[in-house]
């Protein structure tokens, strides 16, 4: 899709757009969003933030004044306008903006919620010495054991923007759902400091033991979806933990080295060695280089840095080297699998492809094309679509048609 705004900035258009795309489950106006696009600075993140906020501040005022659907539906885009504020500020963690608009993303979330018919449960999962943050969607209150759809999101999207990328439409179509932030998300890294890792099964797994000890759960159907690098944890997490009985990842990731390695001088395996060492000038220029020519090598290396914990770029892209499934690990994926790849995915374009051909379990490839508007990463802007089609799938895999 041709960008609406920001034509010489895909960071900031891809956010926008993003943004657009949670209009469908409630997440945005289209009128809201596009008048604070109007309203940025391209390529100032202050700007960003500024107008963000204001546009956050606006809608949450009106809603704590409204009548109860009107506050809910209020509550829900300020959630999601104060998520979009702070999106581009990780580069300085201690900045005191992130923790004010994520705290208030919360705070609206949570305030829609408790207006709705719907039951969301916000929920603590006991994982290691401390619990990580999530809510428990019921499909009905009959308490009868349900299919369930446990999902994360990626590298940089909240437990909460999970309701318009993938609850809400699980919802609607018969499953539990239960979403969850996992180390190195805001919900862990914001106030518990805790950074990404990449055995994501030993995430997943007290996630697990949570979910099927509720006896709402039918534990023999449980789909495990995940978003952006969510699409890369989820199948590291299914090969090793059989109660995973599908699969869904948006859009698939094989090899996140990949990334960190594209556009670098030099082979694979040198790379490796030369981001891995204790000092390597030129490479260290060669990366802050690629930062100052692509703004969203830029973000993405910012935000890398303070999602997983690490002090210098080369730090991160040498990080980002342990997260894959190579080496025979795709191949452990037993349960069928649904993989997503959006024709013009802006990040992990080639991906997708990639982690399918390795797969040896009942596999399904769905891609997302330009005519249909569904081209962008994890189909931003085509949610209504995108879901159709993933919990098709779904239902179709658990017999649920």
């Amino acid at each position: 899709m041709e960008p609406i705004f920001f034509p010489d900035n895909p960071s900031f258009w891809y956010e926008t757009l993003r943004t657009f795309g949670h209009i469908a489950y409630g997440g945005a106006d289209f009128g809201e969003v596009a008048v604070t696009a109007q309203r940025i600075v391209p390529g100032d993140y202050d700007s960003w933030y500024d107008e963000w906020l204001a546009m956050a501040d606006r809608v949450a005022a009106a809603a704590r004044t409204a009548h109860r659907v009107s506050a809910r539906d209020g509550y829900l885009r300020a959630s999601n306008y104060y998520r979009a504020a702070e999106f581009f500020l990780h580069g300085n963690a201690a900045d005191p903006r992130i923790r004010h608009a994520y705290d208030a993303s919360v705070e609206c979330f949570r305030a829609a919620i408790e207006l709705m018919d719907q039951v969301i449960e916000p929920v603590l999962i006991p994982y290691e010495d401390t619990a990580l943050p999530g809510y428990f969607y019921r499909a009905d209150d009959s308490g009868e054991p349900r299919p369930t759809v446990v999902m994360h999101n990626g590298f940089d999207g909240t437990v909460e923007e999970m309701h318009f990328f993938g609850a809400v439409a699980a919802v609607e179509r018969g499953y539990h759902v239960l979403s969850f932030d996992g180390p190195g998300q805001p919900g862990t890294r914001h106030h518990q400091g805790l950074p990404f890792r990449p055995d994501w099964e030993n995430v997943v797994g007290p996630v697990l033991d949570y979910v099927v000890a509720r006896t709402e759960v039918d534990a023999d159907r449980i789909a495990l979806f995940g978003v952006s690098m969510g699409g890369v944890l989820a199948p590291r997490a299914a090969a090793f933990d059989q109660r995973v009985a599908a699969l869904i990842a948006v859009d698939g990731i094989y090899d996140l080295g990949d990334i960190s390695t594209a556009g670098l001088p030099g082979e694979r395996a040198e790379l490796e060695r030369r981001l891995r060492a204790a000092a390597d000038p030129e490479l260290d220029a060669a990366i802050e280089a690629a930062m100052a020519a692509n703004p969203v090598a830029h973000w993405a290396i910012s935000h890398g840095m303070y999602a997983m914990d690490v002090s210098t770029p080369r730090a991160f892209a040498a990080s980002y080297l342990d997260y894959h499934v190579r080496d025979g690990i795709a191949e452990k994926i037993t349960c069928p699998t649904l993989v997503c790849a959006g024709a013009e995915d802006g990040f992990f374009k080639g991906q997708p492809e990639r982690l399918f051909a390795h797969l040896t379990c009942p596999k399904t490839l769905l891609e997302f094309t330009v005519e249909e508007g569904a081209d962008a990463h994890c189909q931003s802007g085509a949610q209504r679509l995108a879901l159709a089609r993933i919990y098709d799938w779904l239902d179709d895999t658990f017999d649920q048609a």
